[in-house]
């Protein structure tokens, strides 16, 4: 049985169901569980949410009240001496740090429950249904939580996505992107959690075009390309008929093809008239969208994109930019280098303490021009006397099978 209590009724023992407010000022990212510590029912107590749902078969109810009793005249007592501010309580912990290893299975599960529920979204939008962003929360929450744990596993698994499934794994993809840019830059939870559903619902508008424009397998003309560049209004339109929607999310569909140049549309806007959404969400849909095969394009390596878009003057804010490189590193998992020994390696997780080490996973030789044993080799150890000299193409190459070698089980 479902029961509506204002917060401060909240004891521990309940099941909370839902809380009432805007989702961005809850101090849970999940909901429907049983409030068991005292920091949590704390942290409810201060975040402002004005009424909470509970289930009162799943946990406790709500205590009856005392009986009041009659009131005493008592003499006046002295003034108490005052109380010291309660302390600041910690932000709820985010999940310890995973290997790319470790976390490649549980970011493979988030990918495809992932895929199917923006399938379903983007489906229901298509048909003109209201999209609700409250219903996005939880997989925000794994995808944010996938991130924490190691941002290279999901990130790196939803650039694999097929021609077909191209429109929601974006999507996916860059949510995790802008999650991750969002704790490079040192934003709040709140403030990631937006920044991730605006990723999320970047792209709604697609949903407005016509299939035979947004599936075309080859290069759009001018007409259809003019459809196309319709997208961010059409999405925000979207957005403002739906619920829940906060304001990072409609700024980052409408504007996620502005430049910092003015060059870019719907509106042409530029420098310091776009937020800093608008402009992380610009760096992060691009760099998902050329690293990913489309109808109409072959993708291009994550190393040699973050190389090209660093040329792209005027595209970007050059501080978002930065710290987007941090954020998914000089050489991203995936990248073909080559080695001062002659070897030829890909990049199969990144170094905590120096972007231009990461671990690697060695595979040919230039030397003999053949193949060699695999071995993982960690460039950041202070024993290791190999380093990286150049990023290489696989086209060059002709790998055809890179990403079977950084997903093969035994990376750190």
């Amino acid at each position: 049985m479902l029961k509506k209590i204002p917060t401060y009724d909240v004891t521990l023992g309940m099941y909370l169901q839902s809380m009432e407010g805007s989702w961005l000022s809850h101090p849970f990212w999940k909901t429907k569980f049983v409030l068991r510590e005292q920091s949590d029912l704390d942290a409810l107590l201060k975040s402002g949410v004005p009424a909470v749902w509970i289930d009162v078969s799943k946990g406790s109810d709500v205590q009856p009240k005392e009986p009041l009793v009659p009131v005493v005249e008592l003499p006046p007592a002295p003034a108490p001496a005052p109380e010291p501010p309660p302390p600041v309580l910690p932000a709820e912990p985010l999940p310890s740090k995973a290997s790319l290893k470790d976390e490649m299975g549980r970011a493979a599960q988030i990918v495809n429950r992932s895929r199917q529920a923006v399938m379903n979204l983007f489906g229901e939008a298509r048909l003109g249904k209201a999209i609700a962003a409250e219903g996005c929360l939880p997989l925000v929450e794994d995808v944010a939580n996938s991130v924490s744990r190691n941002p290279s596993a999901l990130i790196s698994l939803a650039r694999l996505k097929t021609k077909d499934d191209y429109t929601y794994m974006h999507s996916v993809a860059v949510c995790a992107l802008m999650v991750s840019l969002s704790r490079q830059l040192g934003l709040n939870e709140a403030q990631t959690r937006e920044a991730g559903l605006a990723g999320l619902l970047h792209d709604v508008g697609k949903m407005a075009m016509p299939l035979e424009v947004l599936n075309k397998p080859g290069q759009l003309t001018d007409a259809e390309f003019d459809i196309m560049r319709s997208h961010p209004v059409r999405g925000h339109d979207m957005l403002l008929e739906g619920s829940g929607v906060p304001d990072g999310a409609l700024d980052v569909c409408l504007h996620h093809h502005e430049k910092i140049d003015g060059s870019g549309y719907p509106k042409k806007l530029k420098g310091e008239q776009l937020s800093l959404l608008a402009k992380m969400g610009a760096v992060c849909d691009v760099y998902d969208a050329i690293t990913s095969t489309r109808p109409y394009k072959a993708a291009w390596d994550p190393a040699g994109s973050i190389q090209r878009m660093a040329q792209w003057a005027g595209h970007f804010d050059p501080a978002v930019f930065q710290a987007f490189v941090k954020s998914v590193g000089i050489y991203p998992v995936g990248t073909l280098v080559k080695l001062h020994s002659g070897r030829l390696a890909v990049v199969v997780d990144q170094s905590p303490v120096k972007l231009t080490s990461p671990l690697v996973r060695v595979f040919f030789s230039t030397k003999s021009q053949m193949p060699i044993p695999t071995e993982l080799l960690d460039l950041s150890l202070p024993n290791c006397n190999d380093r990286i000299v150049s990023r290489e193409s696989p086209e060059d190459w002709k790998f055809a099978h890179l990403d079977d070698l950084w997903m093969k089980p035994g990376g750190r």
